[in-house]
């Protein structure tokens, strides 16, 4: 594609999104990394079963709890009026194993709840079980708009073109100078929006192990089930969340090789608040 048409393509494919800065920056805070998460009367904190990379055992493990966010305050940084605009949503994970995604077994390793009524929450108590590395230090998160494009991978899905056939030299420099320059070193985490990728587009992923597919080998995935779901799955299927490796002071938090993990939802669940629907993907260099 040439120079102009990559630029159009770009702009065409913009979408609104919240940058985020976790233990950083200035200005009120729009929710909480770590710390006890906020909960209703009765709440059962979500469990996995599970071997992890310290321990063969395969037993059910109390997830971490991430982050929580205050939607109301959200409601003036989402562009698009996608997210509840009250209570809380809170996302949890199971960071012993960091299952990626690619197996249908991995659903449950990651979980997002709404709550509507924030008045009607206290601080949770922590299982028991869940060991002390795990229960994350509190931090303050804010955010700020953002208007947000796709890399060249989801670019590449969004016109049908294998990658490589976009010219990887002449999207960088439309990018640029519709995007300005990608960002070099730091997190990035962002509410919405496009994905910061590390390996590949993550949509079709989401769209077949949602099916049932195991993509991590040992399965053939039928042609006609990958056609389809590279032909649809960017269009049917968001970025929730995207969550990077943390280093901050002491502090860190690394998903597999200093990477990030994705939380996807299907707009129409996006659109019914059922984010029980999620999707987590990891992906490390």
């Amino acid at each position: 594609m040439t120079m102009e048409a990559l630029k159009a393509l770009l702009t065409s494919l913009a979408r609104n999104a919240v940058r985020l800065e976790i233990g950083t920056g200035e200005g009120p805070a729009i929710g909480r990394f770590g710390g006890a998460p906020d909960v209703p009367e009765g709440f059962s904190w979500p469990w996995f079963t599970t071997d992890t990379y310290m321990d063969d055992e395969v037993k059910p493990r109390p997830l971490a709890f991430l982050c929580q966010f205050d939607c109301a305050a959200l409601a003036e940084l989402d562009g698009d009026g996608l997210l509840p605009h009250e209570g809380v949503l809170s996302f949890f994970y199971e960071l012993g194993s960091q299952r990626w995604g690619y197996d249908p077994k991995d659903a449950g390793c990651a979980r997002v709840y709404w709550f509507p009524e924030k008045a009607a929450l206290g601080p949770a108590d922590f299982p028991e079980a869940l060991e002390e590395e795990f229960r994350l230090p509190s931090l303050p998160i804010r955010g700020r708009m953002e208007r947000c494009f796709p890399g060249y991978d989801d670019a590449a899905a969004a016109v049908g073109r294998a990658e490589g056939e976009l010219g990887l030299k002449t999207f960088n420099a439309a990018y640029s100078t519709v995007a300005g320059k990608p960002e070099t070193g730091g997190s990035v985490h962002r509410l919405l929006g496009w994905p910061d990728i590390i390996q590949s587009s993550m949509t079709a992923e989401c769209e077949l192990v949602s099916r049932g597919y195991n993509l991590g080998g040992g399965q053939k995935t039928p042609e006609d089930q990958l056609r389809e779901a590279e032909e649809t799955s960017l269009e049917n299927w968001r970025l929730l969340f995207q969550l990077d490796s943390i280093q901050l002071g002491k502090f860190s938090l690394d998903f597999g090789d200093y990477g990030r993990v994705y939380f996807y939802i299907r707009k129409k669940d996006l659109a019914a608040r059922r984010f029980d629907r999620v999707w987590l993907v990891l992906q490390c260099g």
